[in-house]
Parts: C-alpha cells; sequence; structure tokens
C-alpha cells in the first residue's frame, strides 16, 4: 500500500459503493485493488453503517451539519474582518501624526 494520507470525499464513497456492489469481496481484495488498507476501508464501512448512510464524509471540520459549517466559516470571516479594522485604524493613527 504505497498511497499515504487523506482521501477525498469522493473516493472513500466510491470504495464503499463498490463494497456495497461486491458483498462477496474481502475489504483486503478491495485495498489491494484501489491501494487502500484494508482496515481503513473497515473504518468507512463502520462510519456508514452508523450513520446509516447519510453524510458519513462531512469533509473538512466534521461540522454537525451545514448551517453548523456556515457559522463556523461566518464567524471566521467577522473575526478576520475585524482584525483588518484594527489595522487599519492604528494605520491611520500613525499616518494622521
Amino acid at each position: 500500500m504505497a498511497r499515504v494520507g487523506s482521501y477525498d470525499k469522493e473516493f472513500k464513497e466510491s470504495i464503499i459503493q463498490y463494497v456495497l456492489d461486491h458483498p462477496d469481496e474481502t475489504y483486503v481484495s478491495v485495498g489491494k485493488r484501489f491501494d487502500v488498507h484494508s482496515t481503513t476501508i473497515g473504518g468507512w464501512m463502520k462510519e456508514y453503517k452508523e450513520k446509516g448512510g447519510n453524510d458519513v464524509f462531512r469533509g473538512s471540520g466534521n461540522y454537525s451539519s451545514d448551517e453548523a459549517k456556515e457559522f463556523a466559516r461566518l464567524k471566521k470571516e467577522l473575526k478576520d474582518t475585524q482584525d483588518t479594522l484594527e489595522i487599519l485604524k492604528k494605520a491611520i493613527g500613525i499616518l494622521g501624526k
């Protein structure tokens, strides 16, 4: 298994679908076919079964919902804007002297 690192959501979902479509194949044989360790596939399948196939891999941050993810994004954007405003205020103060 040469591949190291993270796998994107689409790749994981395609592996899960392959496993579901080929129930006679072991995780080891699927892993060899797609260059993924069998325990990794087992973990993906466990998560798929626990969540009933819904929102298995939400992506970065693993937010509980799309609203929570959007809230976190907006909160970060607000913080960045406030930081920028403070820098501009300081710059105006320095240049105004």
